[in-house]
């Protein structure tokens, strides 16, 4: 029997894309890069959940014990992250993990790399509609997130729960064509950050940790299925332009998101597992 695979490409919502751009400015007294000030605050573009959180918790809690000044710049978004990176807007940024950095470099010919390894956020199904991935069948709709790195892990974890099967082989370098067998569900494309604000018009989302998290959705509870942490290669970092790595102000912070105030502070605040501590050196 011939497989067919329906595939709707979706465009996310204009207002997604107006609330990243009207925090993409980070005003000339907090950009320190082009003054070469290394005294300056430094400025750190993350997403508002976890990230945004963590760093907040440094700022308020360990920063200034170690002569550091930090301002966050959250942003809903993530592709302006690293091209304000690049360009100098913001000294640093903490929302991505490698898979996502190495494919974003390549497609926009910037210049960002891993500084330190902080945290992982398990991707995981969620649904308004059905209360177990069995109940998906031909004709029902998923929506997975449009970025090469992330859709692979959300086919992936697909696959893992027998919705799909993918070609011999095959893991979390998933495409589209790399599906064998739909079973004639449709597969809808969105960009990550409207998988969670548009989870009612299919029957299951694949959602990023700190989406689902925003959307007040609990991991351990509401997902149908979650990716396993353990020997996750999906560790979020802080990340820089290239260059940047031996700014004292990045190795300060560097040291105080691996501290264990901090694991202290992910493992109380996140103790449904949507978020884990995940301490190293990131690789380049």
């Amino acid at each position: 029997m011939r497989n067919t695979l329906k595939i709707s490409v979706a465009i996310a919502a204009a207002s997604a894309v107006a609330l990243g751009a009207s925090a993409c400015s980070a005003p000339s007294d907090t950009t320190a890069s082009d003054k070469g000030d290394k005294n300056a605050p430094l400025v750190v573009a993350a997403s508002p959940t976890p990230h945004g959180s963590i760093l907040d918790f440094v700022k308020n809690e360990l920063a200034e014990k170690e002569g550091l000044k930090l301002v966050v710049k959250p942003f809903n978004d993530y592709k302006i992250p690293n091209k304000v990176t690049d360009d100098g807007q913001v000294d640093a940024n903490f929302f991505q993990h490698k898979p996502f950095l190495d494919t974003f470099n390549k497609e926009n010919g910037t210049h960002i790399v891993p500084v330190q390894n902080v945290l992982i956020e398990p991707l995981g199904v969620y649904s308004k509609k059905i209360d177990k991935l069995s109940e998906l069948k031909a004709g029902s709709t998923v929506s997975v997130p449009n970025d090469p790195s992330n859709e692979g892990r959300a086919l992936k974890l697909l696959a893992d729960n027998g919705v799909i099967t993918l070609k011999p082989g095959v893991g979390s370098d998933a495409k589209l064509t790399d599906v064998k067998d739909d079973k004639g569900i449709k597969i809808t494309e969105l960009e990550a950050a409207q998988t969670a604000p548009r989870i009612d018009d299919v029957d299951a989302a694949i959602i990023n940790g700190n989406f689902a998290i925003g959307a007040h959705l609990k991991p351990s509870k509401d997902a149908l299925a979650l990716e396993e942490a353990k020997d996750n290669p999906y560790a979020n970092f802080l990340a820089v332009k290239k260059g940047n790595e031996s700014d004292p102000r990045i190795k300060k912070l560097a040291k105080l998101l691996n501290s264990p105030e901090v694991k202290k502070f992910i493992e109380d605040k996140y103790k449904d597992g949507s978020v884990i501590p995940a301490f190293g050196p990131a690789k380049s």
